[in-house]
């Protein structure tokens, strides 16, 4: 379990992130000022610190170089609107170990974090195999495996859902909170897309899997293939 500071002005996407980190297993802060990101990052109380360029007092690249001045070799990753060669370029040079440009899915972000967080020396290093009541991911080799090891094939996106049900068994998962985890914070909240998707991963890893829980969402469960297969979306 890594703590993050996360440096973000926009409340909406502040509370985006931290909600999926905190279901990722992680323990998020959020602060809205680069003052408050260089005092946090400062402190050494934080394993990661995702930070905006577009900070309203001391802007992200300001708070990155004072905070490498200062001899903290905390892992950041920018976060920003800005996507031009420049500014990718300017944020790499000036300390800063990974750079996403918005919109972004979280999903993406999450698997960039997990791989910083690895870098550095963790005696807890998070499982890189997911495995729940038959069903298993393989988070190195992206290999989905169901009942005796049978290997099933999933896009992108059927991995990233299945990854998120994952690390939540057992938890009711509403739509909006799947939309973030696997979409990211700019997608449509009204869109179907997490009712079709679970229906893939249903026809692929089995239906008895994947509960469906009335006006909540879906559920993964340690399910009987023998059992009829829960109602769909």
């Amino acid at each position: 379990m890594s703590r993050i500071l996360i440096a973000e002005d926009e409340g909406r996407i502040g509370e985006f992130v931290s909600k999926g980190l905190r279901a990722a297993g992680h323990v998020p802060s959020v602060v809205g000022t680069g003052r408050e990101a260089l005092d946090g990052a400062a402190s050494g109380t934080f394993d990661l610190l995702v930070l905006d360029l577009g900070l309203p007092d001391e802007d992200g690249f300001t708070v990155l170089r004072r905070l490498r001045q200062g001899g903290s070799s905390l892992p950041v990753i920018i976060l920003t609107a800005r996507s031009s060669v420049a500014d990718t370029v300017a944020g790499l040079e000036g300390g800063a170990d990974d750079y996403m440009a918005k919109p972004f899915r979280f999903e993406e972000l999450l698997a960039r974090i997990r791989l910083r967080l690895r870098s550095e020396p963790d005696t807890s290093a998070e499982p890189t195999v997911l495995t729940h009541g038959g069903l298993s991911l393989d988070l190195r080799t992206r290999r989905a495996h169901v009942d005796e090891g049978r290997e099933v094939e999933l896009s992108a996106r059927e991995f990233g859902l299945a990854e998120a049900f994952l690390r939540n068994p057992e938890q009711v998962l509403s739509r909006e909170q799947l939309l973030s985890m696997v979409w990211g914070y700019d997608f449509d909240p009204g869109s179907n897309v997490v009712d079709v998707y679970v229906r893939y991963l249903r026809n692929k890893l089995g239906a008895h899997r994947f509960m469906t829980v009335r006006g909540m969402g879906y559920r993964l469960v340690t399910g009987d293939a023998s059992s009829p297969a829960r109602p769909g979306p």
